[in-house]
């Protein structure tokens, strides 16, 4: 490894078993298998209730051997983490349907529900953000973050699973579209591809602050937009425009947008 630093080398080999990391493609699994498991469309066969049950306990084993080797870094433990997770799994799947419903609404080209969940990239981002945010609540370490980069690398939408985001929620396309680690999101939002709910630059002691905006109820947002710092809030029922770079707030029932000039050249004719 010539001109590589060997102090850098000498830093990532002490820093090696510093913390032991969890499977991450055992995670990227687990994932895939509870889609399975909460909607049956997709692998065709609808279980009965043994088969379901039998099903639910095989996947509380993958999240038990999916915590094992962090379980010294839980702060409630990995059995109770994991009982809080599956106990909030009816509701979660609720939250699902109501967002699968919500893109099914906004999208003329959806001919049925069982379509948006099976083939439609934002509904499985929300899907995995949901898993990984009710993870994140419970204070499990690292395994988070792997569930919504599994999904990032699926879909090219990076939810962070801190994000707070509520019901009908609606992502449009969705390829490169960022949510914060703090951002809130209200209900009945759209978002369009390639829109950024992001931070202003700021120092590492600002982590336990908010530093991602505030989305309230009703609100679209269109394709290209930044949205930046955790004092801006765009009020319920706005409309931004594509293109748009706000970082500041914005009144309810807003409608913003960038206005852009368009130049026709006439073409030279030939003599």
């Amino acid at each position: 490894m010539e001109g590589v630093d060997k102090d850098i080398i000498a830093q990532i080999n002490a820093n090696k078993c510093m913390f032991q990391m969890p499977s991450k493609q055992k995670s990227d699994e687990f994932i895939d298998d509870m889609f399975r498991f909460l909607f049956p469309v997709v692998s065709g066969v609808e279980q009965g209730h043994y088969a379901a049950e039998l099903a639910l306990l095989r996947l509380k084993g993958k999240m038990q051997e999916l915590f094992l080797p962090i379980r010294d870094q839980f702060e409630i433990g990995c059995s109770r983490a994991t009982e809080s997770f599956f106990d909030a799994l009816p509701e979660v799947h609720i939250k699902l349907m109501k967002d699968a419903q919500a893109i099914f609404d906004g999208d003329p080209a959806a001919k049925h529900i069982e379509e948006v969940i099976l083939a439609y990239p934002g509904f499985y981002a929300i899907y995995v953000y949901r898993l990984a945010h009710q993870l994140y609540n419970c204070e499990v370490p690292i395994v988070p973050r792997l569930f919504s980069e599994y999904a990032h690398s699926k879909t090219g939408i990076d939810i962070h699973p801190g994000a707070n985001i509520g019901e009908y929620f609606c992502i449009d396309h969705g390829t490169g579209i960022v949510v914060g680690e703090t951002t809130d999101i209200g209900e009945h939002v759209k978002l369009y591809q390639g829109v950024t709910l992001g931070a202003l630059s700021v120092s590492k002691d600002m982590a336990t602050k908010k530093r991602h905006p505030t989305i309230e109820d009703n609100v679209i947002i269109y394709s290209g937009t930044t949205v930046l710092g955790g004092e801006t809030v765009i009020g319920a029922n706005s409309i931004i425009g594509g293109n748009v770079w706000l970082t500041e707030s914005v009144h309810k029932d807003s409608t913003v947008y960038n206005q852009s000039t368009v130049s026709v050249r006439k073409k030279k004719t030939a003599i």
